[in-house]
């Protein structure tokens, strides 16, 4: 239904926890690169990382080639450089849900190409950004929630 971008990501727990919420929500987890972590068989193995395979992560070597394949899509950039929550965003299935990496988030200069594209988590000025897996949960059950009816097709 979504396709969920981690760029640059670098805790392998939260791309675990992603990766898991993409198989159940029936969404295309892309990672761009450089990754903390490794994620050949072995190191999928040894983590119980079981759904991997259901998973089938599409691994890029930068933004730009992602890009070049899916510049046609409609994009959200979650980031904490907006006042534009995501529950105002309007959701359709094919949707491209982008997710900075846990220490440095979104390069600035992706976030000022596409401004109006941006959407943040409402959170109060006593919190500061949430756990990426949540994060991603949140965005992205909320496209699940707007488009129900054809979710209900992959239950």
């Amino acid at each position: 239904m979504f396709h969920i971008v981690l760029y640059t990501p670098q805790i392998p727990n939260n791309t675990g926890a992603i990766g898991r919420i993409c198989v159940n929500a029936g969404a295309t987890l892309h990672l761009i690169e450089p990754l903390g972590f490794d994620i050949d068989e072995k190191a999928v193995r040894r983590a119980g990382l079981d759904y991997w395979k259901k998973l089938n992560p599409q691994v890029w070597p930068n933004w730009e080639a992602f890009y070049a394949v899916h510049k046609e899509g409609i994009f959200h950039f979650a980031t904490t450089k907006t006042k534009y929550s995501y529950f105002e965003a309007t959701y359709k299935p094919g949707d491209i849900l982008v997710f900075g990496s846990e220490t440095q988030g979104l390069p600035q200069a992706l976030l000022e190409t596409y401004p109006n594209n941006c959407v943040t988590i409402p959170m109060t000025k006593e919190g500061r950004s949430l756990n990426l897996a949540i994060a991603a949960s949140l965005v992205l059950y909320e496209g699940v929630k707007q488009n129900f009816e054809s979710f209900k097709e992959l239950m």
